[in-house]
């Protein structure tokens, strides 16, 4: 990739905040070394890897991978049969430590979530816990080795205290005996690894023993008395021999560690990997970015695209187009308005797209695969540029015509300037007609009218401007594609004060051809503001429009359950007294024949009959009661009704209001609630409605007027710039209303952010004995920005 474009496009800026991200000195290695790619399978790869380790990290949280240290060194000297040392066994073992984290945490985050890209990589680390643990269980720090690593060394290590005691009784003795007056202090120390005790030079002969040491001044000799010179030669020995217990479980150790060096190499491997990996995940929460969709038709498509190195809340997103209708973008308008922020953001968009990383952008925006990118783009803003600076511009110019071809992407910041205006506003216009007719894909930025009119008039190029309120002399950062902007000089100029004289004196040094062009651009302005105040009202409708069709999808739902169950009961009453009336019939037939054959009386007979008539006419009585509700209590009329009217559909068993003339075969509309029903005029009675005094409302209360969950509560909360306690407040009675509304399933957007308000909001639904389960959002559903909740049933 083009070596200037990377430091004029700022990408190492970036890949410096990446190599912060990575916890390892390997990891951080691998960033560092990171480029963009122009291999589309390797670019895709990259993605899903820094997609699925983000969506990871909203799962489960962060993760480090420790200070993965370089062991291949030391795996070498194993695979020669060398020995390794204390602190090179303790690097292993952390490097083992740290993969047994890291596939714990994989297999808490799984779960039943599908597979992704980095589950083979994680199933193929190899923790061995048993040889980490063995090599921590006989090395405790990188200067002491465990007394039970071994039992020779054990032995030894005993064998040196009781010798070290024996050494200190007896020299104790002589402190504190017969030599306490020949001694400087009664202290017991140490000389050429020897313990001595410090005698006055005076009385050196009162003290038989070997000397090895004298103070500074020689007023102190440090004397071996001759009754421990054995003791301190045995402890000599002990000591050598503890050295070589040492290096025998040093060179066990390296012997169980020699068995697994692939597997410790591979594991080595694996780790860097995913801490670059994850390391790209970070970076992606941290600009809040999505996944970039790469096509092969060169075409650039940006949503709401943020310049990453700008700080989120002062960034204003831009929509950019390139490569669709036309393949080359002419960026006007007033300095410091935004131009060249606007083509950097494309071309860094591109590089950061390239390289495997997520862009600050919405999701669904789009990049295509551009082997070179060129951009000679130039951070002096100031007015006055020299020769050589246009000879520096013009050399990039060259280069690029020389090498540019259909796979690349050029960018040009104020392209012709720095020389006289009609001679620069000429090379620039020939310069891009050679590379539109070469179908490379090109931005430039510039102030040249003579480009806004190349653009109006050529097709495939198009004009852009970045927006600029004449009225606050504040850029408003927004790109707008298929507008040329103004310089907006004049006014500029008038709002600081510049005298009206002068600036009319100015304008009459326009041309008129020149003043009916700007002319033709403020219209342009105001037609364009106009359609985007209209345009938000109507977005603002359609919004209005859609919540209004949930609610009436969610109503029907509703009536449709609720008629079902109505249908059902009544069917099942209808059975059971069907089946009682069988049994009467049964029962009443098994008496006859009885009565018949035992030649009763026709007394009993008649008294029987009237018994078992009773008992039908009961079951009578019950459905009748089931069925009464379907018969009006008076039939009803067109004259009976008037508009307004409040009457009761019958088959429905709802309440309503009239809101239509009965037509000519008695059908009208009733209004329940939101929902507008025909129905027939036999289907409806009359209902009075009930006069509510304002004592009764003082009976009762507000607080005891209760109104239809089902009919007030959306399927959808809406968290976004709330706190985590003001969220969990609002959301624990939206779920009360939801559930009692009989929802089974509502939608929480918390946006994606930090990941703390999430995170406090599944927190809370973890907790909440109404839900039944909850996950993160599908693509169209919101992704990682949104929650679906499902309620116990």
């Amino acid at each position: 990739m083009n070596e200037k474009a990377l430091k004029s496009l700022e990408y190492y800026k970036i890949i410096q905040l990446l190599t912060e991200k990575a916890s390892s000195p390997l990891g951080k290695e691998l960033c560092r070394d990171l480029l963009p790619s122009v291999d589309l399978v390797q670019i895709q790869l990259m993605q899903a890897q820094t997609r699925d380790a983000l969506s990871r990290l909203f799962q489960k949280g962060s993760i480090s991978f420790g200070s993965v240290k370089d062991v291949r060194g030391s795996l070498k000297r194993l695979e020669i049969g060398s020995t390794l040392g204390i602190i090179e066994l303790l690097s292993i073992c952390s490097l083992l430590e740290n993969t047994s984290r890291v596939k714990a945490y994989s297999r808490n985050e799984r779960g039943d979530h599908p597979a992704d890209s980095l589950d083979e990589m994680f199933e193929q680390l190899s923790p061995l816990t048993p040889l980490s643990a063995e090599i921590r269980r006989c090395i405790l720090s990188e200067d002491e080795i465990s007394d039970s690593a071994s039992p020779g060394l054990l032995k030894v290590r005993r064998s040196m205290k009781i010798a070290n005691d024996r050494i200190h009784t007896q020299l104790t003795s002589l402190v504190n005996g017969g030599a306490r007056n020949y001694l400087q202090d009664a202290v017991i120390t140490m000389r050429n690894g020897r313990y001595c005790i410090p005698v006055k030079a005076e009385y050196k002969g009162q003290v038989p023993g070997m000397i090895h040491d004298q103070s500074s001044t020689g007023s102190t000799l440090f004397i071996e008395p001759m009754a421990i010179v054995k003791l301190n030669n045995d402890i000599r020995e002990l000591e050598l021999q503890e050295q070589k217990e040492i290096e025998a479980v040093l060179a066990e150790l390296s012997n169980q560690t020699a068995a697994y060096t692939d597997q410790i190499r591979d594991d080595l491997e694996i780790m860097v990997q995913l801490d670059f990996i994850f390391a790209r995940a970070s970076l992606a929460m941290d600009m809040n970015g999505t996944e970039p969709i790469f096509n092969t038709e060169h075409k650039i498509r940006l949503k709401q695209a943020r310049h990453p190195l700008i700080p989120r809340k002062k960034a204003v997103p831009i929509d950019l187009r390139l490569g669709d209708d036309f393949d080359l973008l002419v960026v006007t308008g007033p300095n410091t308005g935004g131009k060249t922020v606007s083509l950097k953001t494309a071309g860094l968009l591109t590089l950061m797209g390239q390289a495997g990383l997520h862009i600050p952008a919405m999701d669904r925006s789009q990049l295509s695969v551009f082997h070179q990118v060129y951009a000679d783009i130039g951070d002096e803003q100031s007015i006055e540029q020299s020769l050589s600076t246009f000879s520096s511009h013009m050399t990039n110019v060259v280069s690029f015509l020389k090498e540019a071809d259909s796979d690349s992407l050029v960018l040009f910041d104020e392209l012709g300037a720095g020389t006289d205006p009609t001679e620069g506003a000429a090379l620039a216009i020939s310069i891009l007609s050679y590379l539109h007719e070469k179908g490379i894909r090109t931005m430039a930025t510039t102030h040249y009218s003579e480009l806004k009119v190349y653009a109006l008039s050529t097709p495939g190029v198009e004009n852009a401007c970045c927006e600029f309120n004449v009225e606050t002399l504040r850029p408003t950062y927004r790109l707008l594609i298929g507008v040329p902007g103004k310089s907006n000089a004049f006014a500029i100029s008038s709002k600081l004060g510049l005298p009206d004289f002068i600036i009319e004196k100015a304008k009459q040094q326009i041309s008129e051809q020149d003043e009916s062009f700007e002319d033709v651009l403020t219209s342009l302005e105001n037609s364009r503001v106009t359609i985007e105040n209209e345009r938000a009202q109507i977005e603002a409708y359609k919004e209005q429009i859609e919540a209004l069709k949930k609610q009436l999808e969610t109503k029907q739902e509703r009536l449709d359950e609720r008629r079902d169950k109505i249908l059902k009961n009544a069917n099942e009453e209808a059975k059971r007294i069907l089946a009682e009336t069988k049994e009467y019939a049964d029962q009443t037939m098994k008496l006859f024949h009885k009565f018949q054959k035992d030649h009763v009386d026709t007394a009993a007979v008649e008294k029987e009959r009237q018994n078992i008539r009773a008992r039908m006419d009961k079951a009578d009585n019950a459905l009748s009661i089931k069925a009464a509700p379907k018969e009006p209590k008076k039939k009803l009329s067109a004259k009976d009704l008037s508009l307004g009217d409040m009457v009761r559909i019958l088959s429905m068993n709802l309440t309503g209001t009239i809101s239509s003339r009965p037509d000519s075969k008695g059908f009208l509309f009733v209004q329940t609630g939101i929902i507008r029903s025909k129905v027939h005029i036999s289907d409806l009675e009359l209902v009075d409605e009930p006069v509510i005094s304002s004592s009764a409302l003082q009976k009762t209360g507000a607080g005891k007027i209760r109104m239809s969950k089902s009919s007030s509560v959306s399927t959808e909360i809406n968290l976004l710039g709330k706190t985590v306690d003001e969220a969990i407040a609002i959301l624990d009675k939206y779920l009360d209303d939801a559930y009692l509304a009989h929802l089974s399933k509502v939608r929480v957007v918390h946006g994606k952010g930090t990941g703390a308000l999430r995170k406090g909001v599944h927190d809370y639904l973890r907790r909440n004995k109404r839900v039944a389960s909850y996950r993160l959002g599908e693509f169209g559903e919101g992704d990682a920005g949104v929650t679906i909740v499902e309620f116990k049933k």
